[in-house]
């Protein structure tokens, strides 16, 4: 059975992708519904919290810059249980103030009504903050605790600001030319490695637009020279970005997401740009839409979301309790004579009308029924040389119904996997292809009152939380 793996955050939006990301893993494992089809300890470790409890915490090293992770202390959430106070407790306040909700497990200060991040734990926000959301940061709706070794704040730069950000991408490569953030980093990283079992390899979340492409290339190379029998997934992402800005940033950007591609899958088993942008270009497209899906494209909450959805499909195959194969034969099944970079698509949700089965959703569709993920406008899905597909939230009788005769070849098939290989066969006919299906959907995820869900229309009619989304997704080259 595969072993673990320890996943780096680089970035500020890697960081609100992996807070959903790790939402959906604790979600999981609260769901008593059904036996887990996926490993939690793939990604997860177990330390005891409050009480002596066993609570689950990321395997992960995020970095970020100062002032982005709002009320998440540097040294962690901490698994102390709170200081109780059993003396008198007496409310001061002056005449004519608003109340806020107050209280956190971090014990830091309220935010202010600009919707400044503060006392609102992960996954809640202050009271009437409908007009200005609070949500800002991706602590502020992290739910699972960290680890003192996860958080490592890069006080150098600013996370928002005129002046004193990580812009370029040789700024972050300079960072890890320094020995001392090399050190830190290299520490927090074998505290983890050392305490697996089995460690099968690395999965990268980095910024490609800013300069944590440059951290990334630095932070792969250090893993690739270390570790270098093990697999390295790096997955580069992007948020959704104006079409209106200044050109010369639009033209920084670009360079950072150019050199952050070259440099990322040079030292990568696997590299997969992943964005909601239509396109990664020097002029930004209008952003990736999906049938039966509405999202605010502008709020880094939504998207993100969406991307989790993705990234935790993506990467089922390596973490299936089944599964015999690690990262890296999961690398090498998609990569061919040293081309590392692949795409994804995803069907967010599969579009499958009530009563329809998998034979019946697949028929109806002259083309493939997901949208590319990887913002390459150009790219023919046709023209792809190996597959992964993973189908999730179908049970086996809507997979494979078919009354009476059947009306084509698919509703002849005994399980949802063979529907998938015929119909992948039909399509891509000169492809390598694997395909596994999951009969259980992903878990729902709690979301912030100040931010509205994702809503999912007809056919579904279904008020959706960020990060909630049964489908079809795909990776390929």
């Amino acid at each position: 059975m595969p072993g673990e793996a320890v996943t780096l955050q680089l970035g500020h939006y890697s960081g609100c992708v992996g807070a959903h990301w790790w939402g959906l893993q604790a979600a999981a494992l609260r769901s008593p519904a059904e036996p887990a089809e996926l490993r939690a300890a793939a990604l997860l470790r177990f330390g005891r919290g409050p009480g002596g409890t066993e609570s689950p915490e990321p395997r992960l090293v995020a970095l970020e810059l100062k002032g982005g992770v709002g009320a998440l202390r540097a040294d962690g959430a901490g698994t102390e249980p709170p200081v109780s106070w059993d003396g008198a407790v007496a409310d001061y306040r002056e005449p004519g103030c608003a109340s806020r909700d107050t209280g956190s497990r971090r014990g830091d200060a309220a935010g202010d009504a600009k919707g400044n991040p503060g006392a609102a734990g992960p996954g809640s926000s202050p009271a009437g903050s409908q007009a200005a959301p609070s949500v800002r940061l991706w602590s502020d709706y992290l739910n699972v605790n960290l680890h003192p070794k996860s958080l490592y704040v890069i006080r150098q730069y600013l996370h928002d600001g005129d002046c004193g950000c990580l812009e370029a991408f040789g700024q972050g490569e300079s960072l890890l030319q320094d020995p001392a953030c090399v050190e830190e980093l290299e520490d927090r990283l074998h505290f983890f490695v050392e305490e697996c079992d089995y460690l099968q390899g690395f999965q990268v979340l980095c910024d490609l637009h800013n300069g944590f492409s440059g951290v990334g290339a630095k932070v792969t190379e250090l893993l690739h020279d270390e570790y270098s029998h093990k697999g390295i997934l790096t997955w580069g992402l992007t948020p959704v970005l104006s079409a209106v800005g200044d050109p010369q940033k639009s033209f920084c950007r670009l360079m950072n997401t150019a050199l952050g591609i070259a440099h990322l899958s040079r030292h990568s088993s696997l590299f997969c740009p992943l964005s909601l942008s239509g396109s990664l270009g020097l002029k930004p497209e209008p952003p990736v839409t999906f049938p039966y899906i509405k999202y605010n494209a502008s709020l880094n909450y939504h998207s993100s979301a969406i991307l989790a959805a993705a990234l935790d499909t993506l990467t089922a195959p390596y973490r299936l309790c089944s599964s015999q194969g690690s990262m890296l034969h999961f690398a090498d099944s998609l990569t061919f004579s040293g081309r590392k970079v692949v795409a994804a698509w995803a069907a967010l949700p599969l579009p499958a009308l009530s009563g329809s089965s998998l034979p019946d959703v697949l028929s109806a569709h002259q083309d493939v029924p997901w949208e590319l993920l990887s913002s390459w406008k150009e790219h023919k899905v046709s023209s792809c040389f190996a597959q992964s597909v993973v189908l999730r939230g179908i049970c086996q009788e809507k997979a494979t119904r078919c009354p009476g005769q059947p009306r084509s070849p698919l509703h002849s098939c005994e399980s949802p996997e063979q529907v998938l290989q015929l119909y992948l066969h039909s399509q891509f006919p000169g492809a390598l292809r694997w395909a596994q299906h999951i009969p259980r959907a992903p878990a729902a995820l709690p979301h912030p009152s100040s931010i509205p869900p994702v809503l999912l229309s007809s056919p579904h009619q279904t008020r959706l939380p960020p990060g909630q989304s049964p489908g079809l997704f795909l990776s390929s080259c």
